[in-house]
């Protein structure tokens, strides 16, 4: 086994190189891929294998991965652990207290685990849970791999009762407030303004968040009630994920204390207030 990683919020090297390879794989993402990532130069960390091309063949050969990790443990993201794993020798790691999870996912019990602020390698982990409770990112000097986070357009889905949307409205504050220089996501490309697209997700989900409560208030009583109101676009293909989104938004208003809601009958309604 190559390499070694060590604990503590260490500074992230400015120079270290985050290279980005598409992988066709069955997700239901825009484009049908997903991106995979070889971070660091002497000491380098594979990101999100989801799953096999020639061309990361070729570079997991060369550079010889130290380390592999994920940003979560989503299928559409972890389909190669296993194969890069054994044919490497790297040291496999699994956020903490999800290892069950990871081994679940992968075929692969991690080596490894990491917490937020611990080094893997060449990057530090960053806490970035809501699209799933185990997200992290890898944060470097140029850039944080963040996974499912954000995208350069359009949104992320939040698909209850795994995603949690406060927690990833708090995700999203998060970067905003860190601003890195770039941020690589789990599928589409480089985001070059944090900033900019932080604030638009957040004020998407807001917005989404005001459309469900009018729904709620309009007398929607179901998750489907609520989601034929709160949606004007064609769900074809996407309808169980955008219900889903409905219920972890439902679920938010609910622990703020703006809507009742059953999850044993499915019911919904206005807080008495």
């Amino acid at each position: 086994m190559r390499g070694s990683a060590d604990g503590g919020d260490r500074a992230p090297d400015a120079d270290t190189h985050v290279d980005r390879f598409s992988v066709p794989v069955d997700t239901r993402a825009p484009g049908g891929t997903t991106n995979a990532y070889v971070v660091g130069t002497d000491e380098t960390l594979l990101v999100d294998p989801a799953a096999r091309t020639d061309t990361l063949d070729t570079v997991v050969r060369e550079k010889v991965a130290d380390h592999v990790a994920v940003t979560h443990a989503h299928p559409d993201h972890v389909g190669a652990v296993a194969d890069y794993a054994a044919e490497t020798g790297a040291a496999v790691w699994a956020r903490r207290g999800y290892e069950d999870r990871f081994a679940d996912a992968t075929g692969v019990e991690p080596d490894r685990s990491f917490g937020p602020g611990d080094r893997v390698g060449p990057a530090t982990v960053l806490d970035l849970p809501g699209h799933a409770p185990d997200g992290v990112g890898f944060e470097t000097g140029n850039g944080v791999v963040c996974g499912d986070v954000a995208v350069a357009e359009g949104s992320v889905v939040v698909a209850a009762p795994e995603g949690d949307m406060r927690a990833y409205l708090t995700t999203l504050r998060r970067l905003h407030a860190r601003d890195p220089p770039a941020l690589f996501p789990g599928h589409g490309p480089r985001i070059d303004d944090p900033k900019a697209v932080s604030a638009r997700l957040v004020d998407h989900r807001l917005d989404r968040e005001r459309t469900v409560l009018a729904a709620v208030e309009a007398g929607a009583d179901d998750l489907d009630a609520i989601l034929d109101r709160a949606y004007e676009k064609d769900l074809t293909g996407v309808w169980d994920l955008a219900r889903a989104t409905v219920r972890a938004h439902v679920e938010k208003l609910a622990r703020a204390g703006r809507v009742h809601w059953d999850p044993t009958d499915g019911s919904v309604g206005v807080t008495d207030r």
